[in-house]
């Protein structure tokens, strides 16, 4: 069975730890101790609060459910140290130097940093972009205004540009544009609405290319306990840990 640490004990890392299967988690880290004892005695787990001894403890891979600072701070570390990563904030990959650096340290180690599609579908087949590129890849997030500040009476559109400009006004709302990027090899317009009308978050991806279009619409249902995560983002790092030692694999 393979074993998981968890870099992280907040909401996703109780959700993971709550619904483990296929997997087990063996090591859980984070910067608050009481989070990573809390999390420790649901999942069984060791916790640790000194990351060099997170580091050494005995699991095949690491899952980042912490923050682009995060990913920033530790990602080379825990490739050097022979760990495969998951990075479920992948705004981090935004910096188009610290992402080269990450693959290059991940290529000399040998290891793997896998992304989850997160808060959106779709991420397979966008990838047919690296082969035949896509003249358009366009992500339209809508989200309550109180989500970020705002009081707007009406519908308004409060960024539109590139991916890589709206993570310097918007840094927490940029993941889902990046992981599209990633996957489809060209970077996402971004167009940011609010509307005081939804309560869910709502990604709408707009593609064309040679292949033909694609239009996809998600409504994502937030976390019960923690109302800015995407309960659909904890469910797809789940997904991918229980089907990492499938020999069936479904989709590119």
């Amino acid at each position: 069975m393979i074993k998981i640490g968890l870099l992280g004990c907040g909401n996703v890392g109780h959700i993971i730890a709550r619904h483990a299967e296929g997997f087990r988690i063996s090591a859980v880290f984070d910067m608050i101790p009481d989070r990573a004892q809390e999390l420790a005695a649901i999942s069984h787990a060791t916790p640790y609060s000194d990351f060099d001894e997170f580091l050494r403890a005995d699991v095949d891979l690491i899952v980042e459910a912490a923050s682009v600072a995060a990913v920033w701070l530790y990602g080379e570390a825990i490739l050097r140290a022979g760990k495969d990563l998951v990075v479920l904030s992948g705004g981090a990959l935004a910096d188009d130097e610290f992402k080269s650096r990450l693959v290059e340290t991940a290529r000399a180690a040998g290891r793997k940093i896998r992304v989850p599609s997160g808060a959106v579908t779709g991420l397979d087949n966008l990838k047919i972009g690296q082969i035949s590129p896509l003249g358009t890849l366009l992500l339209r997030t809508t989200k309550s205004p109180g989500s970020l500040g705002l009081q707007p009476t009406e519908r308004m559109e409060i960024f539109k540009g590139a991916a890589s400009d709206c993570i310097k006004q918007y840094p927490k709302n940029i993941n889902v544009a990046v992981a599209l990027g990633l996957a489809a090899g060209k970077e996402a317009d971004v167009e940011l609405w609010v509307d005081p009308d939804v309560e869910r978050n709502i990604h709408e991806i707009f593609a064309e290319g040679e292949f033909g279009d694609i239009y996809i619409r998600v409504r994502n249902v937030p976390s019960p306990e923690n109302l800015s995560t995407s309960y659909m983002a904890a469910l797809s790092i789940l997904t991918l840990l229980k089907n990492l030692d499938n020999p069936l694999v479904v989709g590119t």
